[in-house]
């Protein structure tokens, strides 16, 4: 469908019926030929019919007789629209006719005679509003001049108000009621056409005696604004006029004057005595734009004397009438395919208001892949194809039309348009996040389940069927996957082995989601496992060690040591990380309690007070060693400290250093075993955390920080970061602002992010 611009003709008012228009044929391009086959016709815009089109030759002609002054009344501009239609292929095209004005009516006054009468008192100079002329044709061939037959007392003066030319009737000389008691004038009203039209009012001029001071209106000419559709009674405006007389002569009362069509007597009322004008039929902008009004003051005096002043009521235009939505063609079937720009219809909007109020904005509902692309031609619009479609998301459209004008409040119109869209296989299965984490306890059941993943798939039917597979490339963590099992249907994941968190802390590994489709299409996603800590290793005493591997040691120490005295040290390490590798001290039996400490942390044993004569020279402590798992496990070691004098401490630490020696060898053998699984296993994490680095995806952060704190217990920790999240398995002793997971294993701690700071977070 094609609509071609607007094309324009004039033509004057009252030409002969047959008179030609224009050829629009010619000159929109048609073929003349073929305009009876096409059916080309007027289909809106010509009232009562004035236009029709010759078939035959594509004129334009006029069709009945064209009165500018009914067609458009006080219209300037009188412009009619007529939609001319063609078929096959089916063209719309604009063409608008302007009416123009012929003089061919003559200024009138709304009565023959007009009486005028005057105190003999009236002073040379005095103004007396006349009654205007009214001519229905406009610009040059409405009323232009006014003239006053000749006479020696009065003569004429005109005033401009806009467009609109008052005459007065100006008093030259002193009257006379003695001499001329009477005055007969001429008024002649002239239109400046060509030739010139007039029309004569006869002005009767009585002279009277008295009452010589005429009321005076506050202003002469009173403006306003009122909105169309304003409720009955409404006031408008108040005029006010008054008189210097007393009295009956200063009483004044207000009648609508000069020529008034009758209408205003039926849309306004004047109160005689207030001189206020209420509403009192309908107010419609799209009847009347401005109502112009002569109000008549006179007082009670005898004879009365009276003035006039006039009233411009401008009417505002109300956002009364909806826009208006016309569907000229559509498509209701696209192909999934189709390229964006595809023209799927074609839509005309129309307001009957004026200004902002027929200014019609027109959208779409949200998240159509449609959108609407205005044309040359005004509230035109192409519907088109905005973006690729989808029929798997979308396979029809209910799009909402909604056309809303720019008035206060705006008015709108809806329609709704149904597309259905084919379809083709585009989607591949899809994973909800990627890449996903598995957190694993240690110790899981082999062949149990310990994961499931999930991808849908858009598309319908076998396009849809979705089946799952494990990646086994041939890299370093091909051992561990090769543990793993999936179910091709549902995606669960089994693992043939049970980890050990000592042994192994993470590993990745890729699911492959493929549908059923010709060609198959597939996507993957990334499964970084999280080995977590389980409490399974009880720990084990370092020191002391005696010679058959018992946790049992003898410590001598002198009989006049002072209160905080070292006595021993109990040392011992858990494999174990976090809680359940934080190990805590506590005197499980002693002989004396007033008289040895044991700090639960470092397992430093200490004396509270110098002994005296009355202690016991020899006592035995007990010392109980256990972790903070869920179910702690703990050991025991055996401390027995022997008092003696200070000469024979001197003497025995001689024998004692040879002892001393052996066992030291034995606690360096055991502590280089230690720091050696501890360096194996910090070169392990070492090793996973740059494999994690190189093989993650740009969104994924894991991030592994190894301490190692040596204060009493052998024990380490181990810190990672998923996400915004930060994980520590933590140490003997927790860093201050350290907050434990809800809900998470009692050895996490979620840490605060401080990659930002200069801080450091210790374990």
């Amino acid at each position: 469908m094609r609509v071609s611009a607007q094309i324009k003709y004039s033509v004057p008012e009252e030409v002969k019926v047959g008179s030609i228009v224009g050829n629009v044929a010619k000159d929109l391009g048609l073929d003349i030929g073929s305009l009876k086959e096409r059916r080309v016709r007027i289909v809106s815009g010509a009232e009562d019919s004035q236009f029709e089109i010759n078939p035959d030759n594509g004129v334009l002609f006029v069709l009945g007789n064209i009165d500018r002054e009914k067609l458009c009344e006080d219209v300037s501009s009188c412009l009619i629209n007529l939609k001319m239609v063609a078929e096959n292929p089916m063209e719309i095209h604009y063409v608008a006719v302007e009416i123009l004005d012929e003089n061919d009516n003559s200024p009138s006054f709304q009565e023959d005679e007009y009486l005028l009468e005057l105190a003999e008192s009236t002073l040379p100079g005095k103004r007396f509003q006349f009654p205007t002329a009214h001519d229905p044709d406009i610009g040059m061939n409405t009323v232009r001049v006014y003239k006053l037959n000749h006479n020696e007392h009065f003569s004429i003066q005109i005033r401009e108000t806009g467009e609109d030319k008052i005459p007065f009737l100006v008093l030259q000389k002193s009257l006379d009621r003695e001499k001329h008691h009477e005055h007969k004038l001429v008024l002649t009203a002239v239109d400046g056409g060509n030739p010139p039209r007039s029309g004569n009012l006869n002005v009767s001029v009585i002279v009277l005696d008295s009452n010589d001071n005429h009321p005076i209106f506050s202003q002469d000419t009173y403006s306003v604004t009122i909105p169309e559709n304003v409720n009955t009674d409404t006031k408008v405006i108040t005029v006010k006029a008054t008189d210097i007389d007393e009295g009956a002569n200063g009483e004044i009362e207000y009648v609508f004057g000069g020529k008034i069509d009758r209408k205003i007597y039926d849309t306004f009322f004047l109160d005689k005595n207030t001189g206020e004008i209420r509403v009192r039929g309908e107010i419609d902008f799209e009847k009347v734009e401005v109502y112009k009004l002569n109000v008549h003051a006179t007082d009670k005096g005898q004879p009365p004397l009276s003035t006039d002043c006039r009233v411009i009521i401008k009417v505002v235009d109300e956002n009364d009438n909806k826009p208006e939505i016309e569907v000229t063609s559509l498509s209701n079937m696209v192909n999934e395919d189709a390229k964006p720009g595809t023209v799927v219809s074609l839509i005309s909007i129309s307001d009957r208001d004026s200004g902002l109020n027929g200014k019609v904005i027109c959208s779409l509902s949200d998240n159509a892949p449609f959108e609407l692309k205005p044309s040359f031609q005004d509230n035109m619009y192409s519907l088109v194809l905005k973006t690729r479609l989808d029929r798997e998301s979308v396979s029809h459209y209910d799009i909402k039309l909604t056309a809303i004008d720019c008035g206060q409040p705006p008015l709108s119109t809806f329609k709704t348009l149904t597309i259905d869209v084919s379809d083709v296989n585009d989607n591949n299965p899809e994973f909800l996040q990627n890449p996903l984490e598995l957190y694993l306890v240690e110790n899981n059941v082999p062949g149990h389940q310990i994961f499931s993943v999930t991808a849908s798939d858009k598309d319908l039917n076998e396009n849809a069927v979705v089946a799952y597979s494990i990646v086994r490339d041939d890299n370093s963590q091909v051992k561990n996957v090769a543990f793993l099992n999936i179910n091709s249907d549902n995606g669960q994941i089994s693992a043939l082995k049970s980890f050990d968190f000592e042994t192994l802390k993470t590993f990745q590994f890729h699911v492959i989601a493929s549908d059923s489709g010709t060609p198959s299409l597939s996507s993957n996603v990334t499964v970084n496992v999280f080995i977590l800590d389980q409490n399974d290793n009880a720990p084990v005493i370092l020191y002391p060690v005696s010679s058959n591997g018992s946790a049992q040691g003898v410590e001598e120490i002198p009989r006049n040591v002072n209160a905080g005295y070292v006595v021993t040290k109990v040392r011992a390490y858990d494999a174990d990380l976090g809680y359940n590798g934080w190990l805590l001290f506590s005197l499980q039996e002693v002989t004396e309690h007033s008289l040895f400490t044991l700090d639960r942390y470092t397992g430093q044993i200490k004396t509270l007070r110098p002994f005296t004569e009355t202690d016991e020279a020899e006592h035995k402590l007990v010392i109980l060693v256990k972790d903070n798992g869920n179910i702690s496990l703990s050991a025991t070691a055996t401390v027995i400290v022997k008092v003696v004098e200070p000469k024979e401490a001197f003497a025995a630490s001689d024998v004692k250093s040879s002892t001393k020696a052996d066992e030291d060898t034995n606690v360096t053998f055991y502590l280089m075993i230690t720091l050696g699984s501890v360096s194996a296993l910090f070169l392990i994490s070492i090793i996973v955390l740059i494999a994690m680095q190189c093989s993650k995806t740009t969104n994924y952060t894991s991030k592994y920080l190894q301490e190692a704190n040596y204060d009493g217990t052998l024990c380490h920790s181990i810190q990672y970061r998923s996400g915004d999240k930060r994980y520590m398995l933590v140490g003997p002793r927790m860093s201050i602002g350290s907050t434990l997971v809800p809900g998470s294993h009692a050895n996490t701690l979620v840490l605060p992010d401080r990659r930002g700071t200069s801080g450091e977070v210790r374990a």
